[in-house]
């Protein structure tokens, strides 16, 4: 898929994308050395690449310009890893569980959708699940 674009409409993908796993980083970076970090920094590590990969998804969309059914569905997708990365910034909060509830609820409507073959214009390239065909021995 990316082939058909030119760089300079993935540029800004791209770069959230890279971003967002530089952070990743940081997050793994915490669970070697946690007593490097200030307290509760796991709670921001933990949120940034959530939040992150949801803005990096929606500007690839953005850049596919979709149908829109198939925005819409990945605007669910970006709201549960925001949901997520909330649930992760603030998990004290009373609402905490809520938070990780509509994201749970939200992923499992978006492989749902995926496995029902919803929107029926969607690629299955687009979810990395390629029809190789039968094994032959």
């Amino acid at each position: 898929m990316l082939n058909r674009l030119d760089r300079a409409h993935r540029r800004i993908p791209v770069i959230l994308a890279v971003i967002t796993l530089a952070s990743v980083g940081g997050l793994l970076a915490w669970d070697a050395f946690p007593s490097l970090y200030p307290p509760q920094a796991h709670d921001v590590l933990g949120a940034t690449p959530l939040g992150l990969i949801a803005l990096a998804y929606l500007a690839y969309q953005a850049v596919l310009r979709p149908g829109w059914r198939e925005l819409l569905k990945a605007i669910l997708l970006a709201i549960a890893f925001l949901f997520w990365a909330a649930n992760q910034l603030w998990p004290n909060l009373p609402e905490a569980t809520l938070f990780n509830d509509i994201a749970i609820a939200l992923f499992v409507l978006d492989v749902f959708l995926v496995i029902v073959g919803w929107p029926s214009t969607s690629p299955d390239e687009e979810f990395a699940e390629t029809y190789a065909g039968p094994e032959r021995d």
